[in-house]
C-alpha cells in the first residue's frame, strides 16, 4: 500500500504549480506551452441537462441556442482544423453540447481523418460524447476514422445518475454504449466522472472497482468552477489526493508518468496489474504551466483557456465581414490563429489558487456547454 508519506507527497504534486518547460517543436505561446490540441465544439445542443454543466433551471425549454447557420459549417470546421495541425497541433477532439447531435457527424470525422501533421502524421482523432447514442453509432464513427472516445459516467446508481443528467436517462443505455464502442475498436475508453462532494463522492471507490480491470481508463475531475450557473463553490471539491488516498486504501496504487507533453490527468496504476486511473485537478492542482490546448466554439470563436470570458471571432475571418464578403484565405486564418495562440499568456488556474474563493470565483466566464469541454 503507498505510504503516507507518500500520499503527502501526491497531495503536495497536486497543489504546486508545474514549472514551466519549453516545447521541443510547434508554435510556442508567451509562456513557452506549445499548440498541440484543438477541442472543437460541433453543437452548443445536448439531450441531457447535468446539474453542473446545463442545469434546466437556465437551460429550459425557452432558451435560445444557436440556428444552424450560426454553427460553423463542416468545410469551415476542417480549415480551421487544417491550419491547427499546420501549426503542430497532433490531437483533434470534438466535444459540445453533445457531439453526436451534430447531423452527418461522420462527414466531418472523415475528413478530418484525411488531415496530416507537417511530417506526415493523421493526428490523433477523439470525441468526447455523453455515451448516449454510442449504441448505434460507434461501428460508423470507427468506419469515418475517429480513434477513440471519452464518456462521462459520475455515478453508476441508476436513480443518481438519472438525477445527475436530469432527463432520466438510465446509466446501463451509456455503459452499454461503452461497450460498443469498445468493441468497434474506439478504446481504450476513457471514462470521466465529476466528483462533487455530498452527491457522489461515496462512489469514488465502486467506481474504481467498477472500471478496474476493465481494459477502460477513469479518470476522475474535480468539480470545476466553469461558467456561471452551476452554484460552484469550494466545499464542494473533492481534493484529487484525497480520491487517490481513498482508492489506495482499498486497492494499493503507485504513480506513473506522463504519456504526453501536456497531459491533465496525473496517472496513478494498481499495482496488481489491474489497469491505471487518472485524476484531473483542475481546482487543487493547477497545471497551466504545461497547457496546450486551444477551444474552438460552435460558432466558430477561439479560446485559449476553458475558463476564458471572451474568444477571437473567426468565423467572421472565414466568412467575411466586407460587401463583397470575402472571407480569409487558408494563409491568413494560420496566421490570425498563430497570432492568437504566440500573444496567449493565461493562467487562470495558477491566480485562482491565490485568491479568496469568493474573489477568485467573481468573474465573467464562458459555459463549459458553450466552449466544449
Amino acid at each position: 500500500m503507498t505510504s503516507s508519506a507518500e500520499a503527502d507527497g501526491a497531495s503536495a504534486q497536486a497543489s504546486a504549480p508545474r514549472a514551466l518547460r519549453l516545447p521541443s517543436t510547434g508554435l510556442p505561446d508567451a509562456r513557452g506551452r506549445a499548440l498541440r490540441d484543438l477541442r472543437i465544439s460541433v453543437t452548443d445542443r445536448c439531450n441531457f441537462r447535468c446539474v453542473y454543466c446545463m442545469p434546466k433551471e437556465i437551460f429550459g425549454a425557452d432558451y435560445r441556442f444557436m440556428e444552424r447557420d450560426e454553427l460553423l459549417s463542416f468545410d469551415e470546421i476542417v480549415r480551421i482544423a487544417s491550419a491547427a495541425v499546420d501549426l503542430g497541433v497532433d490531437k483533434l477532439r470534438l466535444t459540445g453540447g453533445e457531439p453526436l447531435l451534430r447531423r452527418g457527424i461522420e462527414e466531418l470525422i472523415a475528413r478530418l481523418a484525411e488531415l496530416r501533421t507537417p511530417d506526415g502524421r493523421k493526428p490523433d482523432l477523439a470525441m468526447t460524447t455523453n455515451g448516449s447514442a454510442l449504441r448505434v453509432k460507434a461501428t460508423a464513427l470507427k468506419a469515418a476514422g475517429l480513434d477513440r472516445v471519452t464518456v462521462s459516467v459520475d455515478s453508476l446508481d441508476d436513480g443518481r445518475f438519472q438525477a445527475i443528467n436530469d432527463v432520466r436517462f438510465p446509466v446501463q443505455r451509456v455503459l452499454d454504449g461503452m461497450a460498443a464502442a469498445a468493441e468497434a475498436g474506439l478504446g481504450p475508453v476513457k471514462v470521466n466522472a465529476v466528483i462533487k462532494r455530498g452527491v457522489n463522492d461515496d462512489e469514488i471507490v465502486p467506481l474504481a472497482e467498477h472500471f478496474r480491470a476493465s481494459g477502460h481508463t477513469l479518470r476522475f475531475i474535480e468539480y470545476m468552477d466553469v461558467g456561471s450557473s452551476n452554484g460552484w463553490v469550494l466545499d464542494d471539491v473533492v481534493p484529487s489526493a484525497e480520491i487517490v488516498r481513498r482508492i489506495d486504501a482499498a486497492h494499493p496504487l503507485e504513480a506513473v508518468g506522463a504519456s504526453r507533453e501536456g497531459e491533465t490527468a496525473k496517472r496513478w496504476r494498481y499495482r496488481d496489474g489491474s489497469g491505471e486511473i487518472g485524476v484531473i485537478s483542475s481546482v487543487t492542482g493547477a497545471f497551466c504551466g504545461s497547457c496546450t490546448r486551444a477551444r474552438i466554439s460552435a460558432d466558430g470563436k477561439l479560446f485559449t483557456c476553458l475558463f476564458a470570458s471572451h474568444g477571437t471571432d473567426l468565423r467572421a475571418l472565414l466568412r467575411g465581414s466586407d460587401e463583397a464578403g470575402r472571407g480569409c484565405d487558408d494563409a491568413e486564418l494560420r496566421d490570425a490563429l498563430a497570432g492568437v495562440w504566440s500573444r496567449r499568456d493565461d493562467r487562470y488556474s495558477e491566480l485562482r489558487a491565490a485568491l479568496p474563493p469568493e474573489v477568485s470565483h467573481d468573474r465573467e466566464r464562458i459555459e463549459m456547454s458553450y466552449i466544449g469541454g
